[in-house]
């Protein structure tokens, strides 16, 4: 660990240990009334005013971003559907199989995953209805085509080839407020004038200003983008712009690019969940806009660090492989031919 990272990391602590004594207090009041807990809940506010959103939260879940391949076209699922579908899907991802293919290499056996289960929606995305991404458009088409064929080439030149994820910098927006695997947990603190949001996966943190100032000039683009809220009725509403150009991903992170607009929604309903909902604009990348729903719901915590760099061995093993492959490839061109 870096001189540099540990000041960073301790800077950041230090801010948050600032937070927590309001905090506190705003959760002491959300509990005051016993025997009304969810309506309390909902309708908490901390002791300046605002809509009490605090706490340690996941959104683990097995629901995919794009539709369930076994629920065909089904949007939403009964209780028993959802049970056996759930079944059937942790099968599917059971990590503890031998491989489809004989001498796979799986990233790590299923001790490792926290997955949830299913909702009884069928996707995160709730807009377009077909719970589909919507078609690229011929910039995005071409752009995604391109990401493709250079993850083909299997390209491991430098660390610099692969991706922001791999490299433990961040998995973009809004991968970074989206479920995957483990490590899905957010702790919002708030103070009169800001919202901060610590995401234990990748060690993200945003800090979210309140007071109606306007975004960073459209030249400063940052890797989780410039975020700006406000409060409307009991939902917090926080726009994100000005991100960096550096993520384009579908999967283990997800990001389309520094033209992207995001406006989430977080409204409590209740003293355990919170509604959480995105959408992304960028007509320069998708034909039209669509809407993430992904409930948050609260954990005991606490957050743990998520020490991704200081432990990532793949990364060497992905580059001491692409070498080993060169080598033997070299070899193979000096040795004559029998």
């Amino acid at each position: 660990m870096t001189a540099g990272s540990v000041a960073v990391r301790g800077a950041l602590a230090l801010s948050l240990a600032c937070l927590v004594p309001i905090g506190a207090a705003g959760q002491r009041a959300a509990a005051a009334r016993p025997g009304t807990a969810g309506k309390a809940a909902a309708a908490a506010r901390t002791p300046w005013g605002d809509p009490d959103l605090q706490g340690i939260w996941s959104n683990t879940t097995t629901t995919p971003l794009e539709r369930l391949p076994e629920a065909k076209d089904k949007t939403l699922l009964t209780e028993a559907e959802r049970e056996a579908l759930s079944r059937q899907v942790a099968e599917r991802l059971d990590q503890d199989k031998p491989p489809a293919q004989a001498g796979a290499v799986v990233p790590y056996n299923e001790f490792w995953y926290e997955r949830g289960t299913l909702t009884n929606r069928t996707a995160l995305i709730i807009d377009p209805a077909d719970g589909r991404l919507p078609p690229f458009t011929p910039e995005g088409q071409k752009r995604w085509t391109a990401v493709q064929a250079a993850r083909k080439s299997g390209a491991a030149d430098s660390w610099l080839d692969r991706s922001p994820y791999d490299r433990c910098i961040t998995r973009g927006m809004p991968g970074a407020m989206m479920p995957g695997f483990y490590n899905h947990n957010y702790q919002i603190l708030q103070t009169p004038g800001y919202v901060a949001i610590v995401v234990e996966m990748v060690h993200d943190a945003r800090i979210i200003p309140l007071d109606k100032r306007p975004h960073l000039p459209s030249n400063i683009r940052q890797w989780l983008g410039d975020s700006r809220g406000h409060f409307e009725g009991n939902t917090l509403v926080v726009e994100t712009t000005n991100l960096n150009d550096k993520v384009f991903e579908r999967g283990a992170a997800t990001g389309f690019g520094g033209n992207l607009r995001m406006v989430e929604r977080f409204t409590r309903v209740g003293a355990d969940q919170i509604d959480y909902q995105f959408t992304i604009e960028d007509a320069g990348t998708f034909t039209k806009p669509w809407t993430v729903s992904t409930p948050m719901t609260k954990i005991d915590g606490p957050l743990y660090e998520y020490a991704c760099h200081e432990g990532n061995y793949a990364m060497s093993g992905i580059l001491g492989g692409a070498r080993a492959e060169e080598k033997a490839a070299a070899d193979a061109a000096r040795t004559p031919a029998k």
